[in-house]
Order: C-alpha cells, then sequence, then structure tokens
C-alpha cells in the first residue's frame, strides 16, 4: 500500500514559488494516481512561518479534479476550528467530488492554541466544539431536517457516500477514544498505542456500539527515495531536518506523535530513522519483507524540497520500486 503525503511547506512563503509547490503536488498526486497508489495524505495547521498546509480542503478538491481513482484523507482535519454548517456543506462537496468512496478525513483538536486564538475559536471548548460539529455534519449529511441552535434546518447537498463519508476520529487521549466508541466511529491514535486500543475496545462493549481502531505501526516512518542517500542526506537533509524541528516545536512533552522526532541535529535525525532516504533496491527490499504490510509512505516534497528533487524521488519509487514488487 503506497501513501503520499504532502504539507505544502515552503520556508520563505516566496508567492510564485508557493504556487508551484501546489502545482507539483496536484501533478504528483495525478502520478500516483496512474501508479496504483491508494492513498494522498493532507494535514491541516494554521498561522505557520512556513505556510504549512492550512486549506486541505482546497487541495483535495483540486486533487480529485486531476485524479479519478486514489483516496484522500485529511489528517488531520482540525474540526473545532470550521463552522460546522459550512464544514458539513464542504465536505459534501468534496465526496461528490470525488464520486464517492475516496474521501477519509481523520477528526483533530489540535494541539496549538495559537490556531485557537488565530480563528477566534475557544480553546477551552475544543471538545464540546468537536462534538457540536459532529452531530450537526451527521445530521446534515442525513439530507433530513433538524434542529440546529434553536431552528429547524435542513442543509443541501449530501454526499453520495453513504450513510456517510469515512469519518474518524484522532487523537492521543482516552477522551478521544471513548468519543469514536460512543459514536461507532473508527479510532485513530496518533502513535502507537494498545492503551488507547483498549479504552476504546472497552467503551465498545460499554455503549453496544460496533467500531475499529486503526493504529499506526510501532515504527512509522516517513520515506524519500534518492539513488545515492548519503549524497542525499548532505544535499537535502536541511529540508527534512526543518519539517521535523517545526514538528517538535509546536508539541508539549505529553503529545505522543508516530512522527514526533526528538533530533537536534541532520545526523541524528537520519540516525533516528523515522525520516528515512533510501536507495531504491533497499525500499525494495524492505517492502518485500518486514515491511510488505504496512503503509509505505512517500514524503517527497518535505520540508520545502525542491520541486525537482521530489519529482527525481517520486520517478524512481514509481518507475524502480513499484515494477520490481511484482516479483516479491
Amino acid at each position: 500500500m503506497s501513501v503520499a503525503r504532502f504539507n505544502c511547506i515552503q520556508p520563505g512563503l516566496e508567492p510564485t514559488e508557493m504556487s508551484a509547490r501546489y502545482q507539483a503536488v496536484v501533478e504528483m498526486a495525478a502520478h500516483a494516481d496512474e501508479h496504483g497508489f491508494t492513498t494522498i495524505t493532507l494535514e491541516e495547521h494554521h498561522g505557520a512561518a512556513n505556510g504549512w498546509s492550512p486549506s486541505p480542503m482546497a487541495v483535495a478538491a483540486a486533487i480529485f479534479g486531476r485524479a479519478t481513482r486514489i483516496g484522500v484523507t485529511i489528517s488531520a482535519l482540525l474540526v473545532p476550528l470550521h463552522d460546522p454548517v459550512r464544514l458539513a456543506e464542504d465536505l459534501a462537496v468534496l465526496d461528490l467530488l470525488s464520486g464517492g468512496n475516496r474521501l477519509s478525513i481523520v477528526t483533530g483538536l489540535g494541539y496549538r492554541p495559537s490556531e485557537y486564538a488565530l480563528l477566534d475559536k475557544e480553546w477551552a471548548r475544543r471538545g464540546r466544539l468537536l462534538d457540536e460539529a459532529l452531530d450537526v455534519m451527521m445530521s446534515a449529511w442525513s439530507g433530513e431536517p433538524f434542529e440546529y441552535r434553536g431552528a429547524e434546518v435542513i442543509i443541501t447537498p449530501v454526499p453520495v457516500s453513504q450513510p456517510h463519508p469515512f469519518i474518524m476520529i484522532g487523537g492521543n487521549s482516552a477522551a478521544a477514544a471513548r468519543r469514536a466508541a460512543r459514536r461507532g466511529l473508527v479510532f485513530f491514535p496518533s502513535s502507537h498505542s494498545p492503551e488507547l486500543k483498549q479504552i476504546y475496545d472497552d467503551e465498545l462493549a460499554a455503549n453496544g456500539t460496533s467500531g475499529m481502531c486503526l493504529m499506526p505501526s510501532p515504527r512509522q516512518t516517513l520515506n524519500f527515495i534518492a539513488e545515492d542517500p548519503d549524497k542525499a542526506w548532505a544535499e537535502l537533509g536541511r529540508h527534512f531536518f526543518h519539517e521535523a524541528s517545526v514538528y517538535k516545536s509546536w508539541q508539549t512533552s505529553d503529545i505522543a506523535s508516530a512522527v514526533k522526532s526528538t533530533a537536534n541535529s541532520i545526523k541524528e535525525l537520519r540516525d533516528e530513522g523515522i525520516y528515512r532516504i533510501l536507495h531504491p533496491a533497499e525500499a525494495v527490499e524492505l517492502l518485500c519483507g518486514e515491511e510488505h504490510a504496512s503503509p509505505f509512505v512517500l514524503h517527497p516534497l518535505c520540508g520545502g524540497m525542491p520541486i525537482e528533487a521530489a519529482w527525481q524521488c517520486l520517478n524512481l519509487y514509481t518507475g524502480q520500486v513499484l515494477p520490481a514488487l511484482a516479483g516479491c
């Protein structure tokens, strides 16, 4: 299972370069679609100095307009930062654009109070805002009238995916696990956590609901393909380190993430093994062996990566790695 991750980081925020980066995401998604990737993953953040992905729904719409088969997962969509009615409408239209059953959403609360301040949302009410939005979306997508803030409303259009697009509850807390179980929704913890899975399973039993937990593997990696990994680390390592450092700076010690780095240098980042640059043959060996059952996440535009280098990575993967996997 091949996954491509994009978050449109562009240090410096030069508009012409940023435009080229967004266009490259859509073209790379189309290329991935043509070569059998299953999923594109997008992210949401606001007010980032490097432009980190504030509008994943807009990007998803562009991808659905260009690619015909591949799925798009927004992981995570920071639901409390959105108006719930507009969000229900936007996701319904996205699902319609996709043709159905190609849009997946991981709902998130986020972990940056600054994003809530920027968008005039109450950090202390984030859990209640998420619950309200989930109630609105599920009611809206039924196509039936429902009560919203004291009035009877009906929201159109409804999604083509029934009963609704694939919604997962993300998070790294017991509250998130219980929220997912109470609603009978898939739980998507942000890191490998058997303890949270047990809480989720117990809550499913207590509520008489059914669901499943899609948990990251104990060793989640973000991958880049190069003919000469040593040279690539020397020339491109700063891009991986930029992304890892920014992500690390946003998170407090109590936040768990499958791809949270503790590295303080490019060398430490390489040794840590979350971000990997692999020779095509090395990738084939891994995918034919211990990693064959886990999604392989390619991160070609990581951290403001030059677009040309990103295309080289993607073409090596589709041109050399994927064809070789047929022999596994």
